[in-house]
């Protein structure tokens, strides 16, 4: 896993900061290889590695199947999870104090885990989500508990318009006061999305506001689908 940590390390993360200040979202490109994402889609069936599996429509969330990973989680998913959050805290610290939240969060991904651990939030939640024809995810989000944190990451393990059609990746901006705005999205393979959670600031004329977003996956027309969800809080169940 050293090689892929070196590579998310030196990932263009300038571009990326700038990226979540200004849209709620950010892609980068490459994170994993082709030989990864294949064994992240064969290993769909071990079901040694899980601890829970969700049918959607049981739950009016939509149409397909994810599964939540079980402690200890794969290397892969641990690595992510170590490498990519330390990244992300300066944003979602700074998002905090324009927005005057009295809220900082731990420097490191072993500190955040043990605050979830405190809280009672002692699941993991990182998973695989697996859509065929018709499939799709409703707008939500991944909050778990009372402790989250503000951004997650979604890795894309087909190609787009190859091994799947549809099923793009939507993000919604509830804006205070007005109509909501739509983003779509078709990350290629191996991409790496990471996104707001919850909410995140908007510059206003006199001060910052924040805005509320949710994701979710249009219907996908033809093949399968499947992503690696990376969210960083642990869940109460």
């Amino acid at each position: 896993m050293e090689k892929l940590k070196a590579k998310i390390e030196n990932m263009n993360w300038q571009l990326a900061t700038t990226s979540l200040h200004e849209k709620g979202y950010a892609i980068l490109s490459n994170t994993l290889s082709n030989e990864q994402c294949k064994d992240l889609v064969e290993k769909y069936n071990a079901e040694s590695l899980y601890r829970k599996t969700v049918v959607m429509e049981r739950y009016r969330f939509g149409l397909g199947e994810y599964k939540y990973f079980d402690y200890p989680l794969p290397q892969i998913i641990q690595t992510i999870r170590e490498v990519v959050y330390p990244k992300l805290v300066p944003i979602a610290d700074l998002w905090m104090k324009v927005l005057k939240i009295d809220k900082s969060f731990p420097k490191t991904h072993e500190e955040l885990q043990s605050l979830c651990h405190r809280s009672n939030q002692l699941q993991p939640t990182p998973l695989i989500l697996k859509y065929r024809k018709s499939g799709f995810n409703t707008l939500h989000q991944d909050l778990y508990g009372d402790i989250y944190f503000p951004m997650q990451a979604v890795l894309f393990l087909n190609e787009p318009k190859e091994e799947y059609t549809g099923g793009e990746f939507v993000l919604t901006q509830q804006t205070p006061r007005a109509q909501s705005k739509a983003i779509v999205l078709l990350p290629k393979k191996g991409d790496m999305l990471i996104f707001t959670t919850n909410f995140r600031p908007v510059k206003g004329t006199k001060a910052h506001y924040r805005v509320h977003m949710k994701h979710g996956v249009s219907e996908v027309t033809s093949g399968e689908r499947h992503t690696l969800g990376i969210i960083f809080h642990d869940a109460t169940s």
